[in-house]
């Protein structure tokens, strides 16, 4: 049977490379989450500045459509990375219950 650090044959707990594809899971949900929040904002930054400058209705109708539509990304982002993160929080758990469950037999 190889032992190496990444093999996990027969074995209930996370090895090394499922406990690292984790790890990147988790900073990739936060960078998803970031670009929401970057586009949430800069949504609604352009409508704000579109209103304030706008001569002509239909751009000024532009940027007010534009304000709804950063906050429903910053708040969409927001439950999307709750969601994704109480998952992986889940699977952690999982793991660590069923490495308890095999180191006390």
């Amino acid at each position: 049977m190889n032992k190496a650090p990444g093999n996990s044959a027969g074995s209930a707990r996370l090895s090394l490379r499922d406990e690292l594809a984790v790890d990147r899971t988790l900073l990739a949900n936060e960078r998803t989450l970031l670009a929401y929040l970057r586009s949430g904002v800069a949504l609604s930054i352009a409508g704000v500045t579109i209103v304030h400058f706008a001569e002509q209705d239909w751009f000024h109708w532009f940027g007010v459509a534009s304000i709804p539509a950063g906050i429903i990304a910053l708040v969409t982002g927001a439950f999307r990375y709750r969601k994704m993160r109480a998952h992986i929080r889940l699977i952690q758990t999982e793991a660590a219950d069923r490495s308890d469950e095999t180191s006390a037999s």
